[in-house]
């Protein structure tokens, strides 16, 4: 049964969790057009387009956008409550910490499953459409301008100069058309004025010249007997194909990332990719069998090699005779390169197959470690808030900002480690975590013995103690000399 209280700080928790959610969603969807702005501007993109990748890139961005929201909204609340002496009337009542922490606590629990199932189910489709629709945009081209005095060569096969453009943006003059004809010499459209425009389907640049002249030569490049064509022309009527502007949509099934996926298909994918050195060792052996003989000869015994024996063993050269030296010789450096050459293959077809399956196990980490971030950040918002008693965006935001910026650089900084193979997956992706966590103790810890941790005027108090110790010390060594 929820009592009173709960009540209460659900509802002081609701509307800044909302609105801190927006807003951390906003700042991160904005981070990625700041980044990809210069692949975006110009392509002419229409609203469904740009309102899908906004979409896309919203989806995404929402498991870091909701352990920063529930960071802050949770330092906003019981700052809130400690800044209006309700939180005093609540301890006053001999109700400890954890107690009225408890419905927050179920809350950010029921969150944190959300994310999980987000992120598992929702975010590997929102990624794939995400990144299909990004290289589309990134490979298409920019949107069709010409500009007066310009050489256009964006349509392919043609090279465009317009002189002059009247203010309707379709009455052209001195129009100058180059159409590469892969022979003698491009063809050359050359008029006074005329009309440009877009058909309606977007299709096609239509051109309605008025007096001018076609230039056009034909014949065999490597002949002298050419024929050179000049044609005048009250009105010409010239068309080109404006169908490589339009925005194609590549299938999604051409784009492979472990970042696609959901965790019952990485433990698919996992499976498949481990036992890579019984694998490899077998296909080591098969493929060095054909350039190394002894190895199809060899006993149990092939290992145990005699090095005494070795020594003692002649030189190459004095157990190969003269006449059979170059040959032998050409014959090991030829056995020896194939060898190289293979044992090459292998090692890297090795690493890629040993970074594919890192990749695999980080993304798979990723799935509960952001959840888990929910709750973890949650355990450092609530007794920072308490402590600090100051609500508002102020004072709260900077110290969500501070432990927001660490939880996400020891995140970065693990999967870097982890991609490296300088910590397994594991280590790398669960850093951030086990550093939070004793933060988020101690804080609950020196929240719930009500902690001047965060107060200036205690460490002000302090200061003025200090200083006077020293002071009376000081004194004390002038009246001793």
């Amino acid at each position: 049964m929820i009592k009173k209280l709960d009540s209460l700080i659900i509802r002081s928790f609701i509307g800044p969790f909302f609105a801190t959610f927006l807003i951390s969603l906003f700042v991160l969807v904005m981070q990625f057009f700041w980044l990809y702005i210069d692949d975006l501007i110009g392509k002419g993109l229409d609203i469904l387009t740009i309102l899908q990748l906004i979409s896309y890139v919203a989806v995404t961005a929402v498991p870091l956008a909701l352990p920063l929201a529930l960071l802050l909204s949770s330092i906003m609340t019981f700052g809130n409550l400690g800044e209006t002496f309700e939180l005093v009337a609540i301890k006053s009542a001999g109700i400890p910490l954890l107690r009225f922490m408890r419905p927050l606590l179920i809350v950010a629990i029921f969150i944190s499953g959300l994310a999980f199932l987000f992120t598992n189910n929702i975010i590997p489709v929102a990624q794939l459409k995400l990144n299909s629709l990004k290289y589309d945009i990134i490979v298409a081209k920019p949107a069709f301008d010409i500009k007066e005095g310009v050489f256009y060569d964006k349509i392919e096969g043609f090279v465009i100069k317009l002189g002059k453009k009247d203010k309707d943006d379709s009455t052209v003059h001195n129009v100058i058309i180059y159409e590469k004809n892969y022979g003698l010499q491009d063809d050359i459209l050359m008029a006074e004025s005329g009309i440009m425009r877009v058909t309606k389907d977007k299709r096609f640049l239509e051109f309605i010249l008025r007096n001018g002249w076609r230039y056009s030569e034909e014949g065999n490049r490597y002949s002298t007997m050419t024929r050179f064509t000049r044609m005048g022309f009250k009105q010409y009527k010239k068309v080109l194909d404006l169908s490589s502007f339009k925005l194609t949509r590549t299938k999604d099934s051409l784009y492979y990332d472990p970042k696609m996926l959901s965790v019952r298909q990485l433990n698919h994918s996992i499976d498949s990719l481990q036992n890579l050195d019984t694998i490899f060792y077998k296909r080591t052996e098969k493929e060095l069998k054909p350039y190394i003989a002894f190895l199809r000869v060899r006993d149990s015994s092939w290992k145990k090699i005699d090095t005494v024996a070795i020594q003692k063993a002649a030189s190459f050269d004095k157990v190969i005779g003269d006449s059979f030296l170059t040959a032998a010789t050409g014959k090991v450096l030829s056995e020896l390169n194939s060898t190289k050459t293979n044992l090459e293959l292998i090692n890297n077809d090795y690493k890629t197959r040993k970074q594919s399956l890192n990749k695999h196990k980080i993304e798979w980490h990723r799935k509960f470690t952001l959840s888990v971030a929910c709750l973890v950040l949650f355990m450092i918002g609530a007794p920072l808030g308490s402590i600090i008693r100051k609500g508002g965006l102020g004072t709260p935001l900077v110290f969500a900002i501070v432990f927001f910026v660490l939880f996400h650089l020891l995140n970065t900084f693990g999967e870097k480690f982890a991609k490296e193979e300088v910590t397994s997956p594991m280590t790398g992706m669960w850093l951030s975590t086990a550093v939070l966590i004793p933060i988020g103790v101690f804080l609950t810890s020196k929240a719930m013995r009500d902690s001047q941790l965060f107060n200036k005027e205690f460490y002000h108090r302090s200061f003025k103690t200090v200083r006077k110790f020293f002071l009376r010390f000081k004194k004390t060594e002038e009246v001793s000399a």
